[in-house]
C-alpha cells in the first residue's frame, strides 16, 4: 500500500464494481483508514453511480480504481474524465484493469497502450505503466462471468497518470516581453557620413572635383535615328491579302485604313455637275441623279436605287 503514496490527512476514494468480492473490498478500505488517520478520509464510490454522485471538482488526492482484489474493472472515457475531474491538481489516480495483449475486433477489453492513451486524452499527464501480470484464477474467473471476455492473451496491468498543477479549462494571462517603441519624437540617429553621402548640393555642382556624367553620353548613334513605322507593327499586323489591324493596334494600321475607306467613300459617291444637287429639285438640272429626292447636307451619303440610276 505504500507504493500508492498515501499519507495522513489525504482523501482518497475507491472504487469499485460488480465484480469486486465484498471482503477484499472491505479490507482495503480499512487498510486505507490506517493510513489516511482520523484528518483524512476514504469514500467508496460504485463504478456504475460514479456519474451521478455530483462530486465537485478537485475533491479526492488519490483515487484507487479497479484495485480491489479479484476485480475485473473496464474504465470507459466517461469514467476517466469524471475521475480526472474529482482529482485534485497535483493529484494521482491508480487504475488496475485487464488487457489484451493483441487487438481484438468487437472487444471491450482494451489493450494496454489504447488504456495509457485514454488516460491522457481524460487529462492525466506522466501516465505509465507500473506493472504487469497474468491474471489470478480469481481474476479470470470474474472475466468470464462479469465481462462475458474468455482469452487466453488476457493480462492485468497497473496503470498510474497524475492531473496537471492546474483545473481543466483554467486560464492565465501570459507575460510577454514586447519592446517599447521610442516616442514619435524621437528621431532614429543618422550617421553623417551616410547623410554627406548621399546629399548633393548647389555647390558641388560647380565643384570641379564632383564628376558629373552627361546624360547624352549614355546614347549611341543609333539610339538618335528616327525609327521607320513599318519595323513598329507588329509581325502578325496587316498580314494576308487583305490588310487588317489587329486587335487594340498601336503601330498605326488601324487608323491608316481608317483613311483609306473614308477615301473610298468618297470617291465612291456620285459626284454634282453644277455643285447644287444637295439644295433641293428647284436648284438641280434635268440630268442630276439626285431628282426627286429632297434636299440633304452637303457631305451625307444619300443612296440611289438601281431604278434612280437607270433613268439618270
Amino acid at each position: 500500500m505504500a507504493d500508492f503514496g498515501i499519507s495522513a490527512g489525504q482523501v482518497v476514494a475507491v472504487v469499485w464494481d460488480k465484480s469486486s468480492p465484498v471482503g477484499a473490498l472491505k479490507d482495503l478500505v480499512e487498510k486505507l483508514q490506517a493510513l489516511t488517520g482520523s484528518e483524512g478520509r476514504v469514500s467508496v464510490e460504485n463504478i456504475d453511480q460514479l456519474l451521478q454522485s455530483a462530486h465537485q471538482e478537485s475533491s479526492f488526492d488519490v483515487i484507487l480504481s479497479g484495485l480491489v482484489p479479484g476485480s475485473t474493472t473496464l474504465h470507459s472515457a466517461e469514467i476517466l474524465a469524471e475521475m480526472a475531474r474529482i482529482l485534485r491538481p497535483g493529484g494521482c489516480l491508480f487504475l488496475k484493469e485487464p488487457v489484451e495483449t493483441a487487438v481484438v475486433n468487437n472487444s471491450k477489453v482494451k489493450t494496454a497502450s489504447k488504456l495509457c492513451s485514454a488516460l491522457t486524452l481524460s487529462g492525466l499527464v506522466e501516465v505509465k505503466e507500473l506493472q504487469r501480470e497474468a491474471l489470478s484464477p480469481e481474476e479470470k474467473q470474474s472475466a468470464q462471468g462479469h465481462l462475458g471476455h474468455q482469452s487466453d492473451s488476457l493480462l492485468s496491468v497497473q496503470i498510474t497518470g497524475r492531473k496537471p498543477n492546474f483545473e481543466v479549462g483554467s486560464s492565465s494571462q501570459l507575460k510577454l516581453s514586447v519592446a517599447k517603441k521610442p516616442p514619435p519624437s524621437v528621431k532614429p540617429a543618422v550617421d553623417p557620413a551616410a547623410v554627406k553621402l548621399w546629399t548633393l548640393s548647389a555647390n558641388d555642382m560647380e565643384d570641379e572635383s564632383t564628376d558629373l556624367i552627361d546624360s547624352d553620353e549614355l546614347l549611341d548613334p543609333e539610339d538618335l535615328k528616327k525609327p521607320d513605322p513599318a519595323s513598329l507593327r507588329a509581325p502578325a499586323c496587316g498580314e494576308g491579302k487583305k490588310r487588317k489591324a489587329c486587335k487594340n493596334c498601336t503601330c498605326g494600321l488601324a487608323e491608316e485604313l481608317e483613311k483609306e475607306k473614308s477615301r473610298e467613300q468618297m470617291s465612291s459617291q456620285p459626284k454634282s455637275a453644277c455643285g447644287n444637287c444637295y439644295l433641293g429639285d428647284a436648284f438641280r438640272c434635268a440630268s442630276c441623279p439626285y431628282l426627286g429626292m429632297p434636299a440633304f447636307k452637303p457631305g451625307e451619303q444619300v443612296l440611289l436605287s438601281d431604278s434612280n440610276l437607270h433613268d439618270a
